[in-house]
Parts: structure tokens; sequence; C-alpha cells
């Protein structure tokens, strides 16, 4: 398989994983339970090359006792785009090195919201990834999440030790 089309299945298996994250980047069924209940609805505007954008309505699952979207619950999709971006890059899954959030405003119940992911950099085995939520309707920024990931397991491109 070539560069390119290496690149468009990360890209369309990214896409797939959003969607409906019951399934493995591979299209097999796993155990993500909780990437089901943060992404439920997802749907996937862009998949590629280093970069991914889908929309999905704050659903009452992951709403706090005031409506909101849940803190916890934004951080877990917030990392699910970021995994999938890296996924465009890497074509790997990928394991998370360091993570930071800042929380602007909140997200009412049943709001449309846009999470958009995009790699930011690359250095030796670790990949950077920016993930910005905003609310679909007005704009408004809900969160940011900054992320650096590492293939969870070793690949061709990242293997550098022969021990």
């Amino acid at each position: 398989m070539g560069d390119g089309e290496t690149r468009l299945v990360a890209a369309v298996s990214a896409r797939k994983w959003l969607e409906d994250p019951r399934l493995g980047y591979d299209g097999g069924v796993g155990s993500q339970a909780l990437s089901c209940v943060a992404i439920a609805g997802a749907r996937v505007s862009v998949a590629e090359r280093g970069r991914v954008v889908c929309s999905l309505r704050v659903r009452a699952p992951v709403a706090d006792a005031e409506g909101r979207w849940h803190a916890g619950a934004i951080a877990a999709a917030v990392d699910c785009v970021c995994s999938a971006v890296a996924y465009t890059v890497e074509a790997a899954a990928t394991a998370t090195v360091h993570y930071s959030l800042s929380y602007f405003s909140p997200a009412d119940c049943d709001t449309e919201v846009e999470v958009e992911g995009r790699v930011v950099g690359r250095k030796g085995k670790l990949t950077a990834a920016v993930v910005v939520v905003r609310d679909k309707e007005s704009g408004e920024l809900v969160a940011v999440g900054r992320q650096w990931v590492t293939p969870a397991w070793p690949t061709k491109a990242n293997k550098t030790s022969k021990l």
C-alpha cells in the first residue's frame, strides 16, 4: 500500500470510528464504552490527514444536574477527537502522554457543537494535536484541548531501538 493510500485509509478509519466508536480503527468490535457515550451521534464532515471536524448534539446522558454538558464528558469527547486526528497522521492507535483542557463557556443540553481537531506538530515519536469545541449556532468557544500522543505500540515509523 502506497503512502497516499495509507493516509486515505487512516482518514476513512478515523471517520468510521468517530461515527461508531464501538468499532476499533481496524473495524473490529471493541470495548469503547466511554467513547460510545461521549461522542454518540457524532457526524463527521471532514476527515483528512491532520484534520477532523465533526458535530454532535449534547444529550441528556452527558449533562450535569443543571442540564449543561458535563466537564468530564467534554474531556472525553475532546480526547476521542484528538485520538482520531492523530490516527489520520500516525495510522496507529495512540496513548496520551500529556493532556490539558481549558473550559470557556457551558453548552446546554440539546446544543449542537462543532469539534475540530488538528495535528499541530510532530517531534520524534510524539504528535501534538489541538481540539477546539464551539457552539455550532453562535460560534461561542466552549473548550480547547491540547494533547501530546504517541503510538500505543511500535510501528515501522517509530522503531528506533534494536533492543
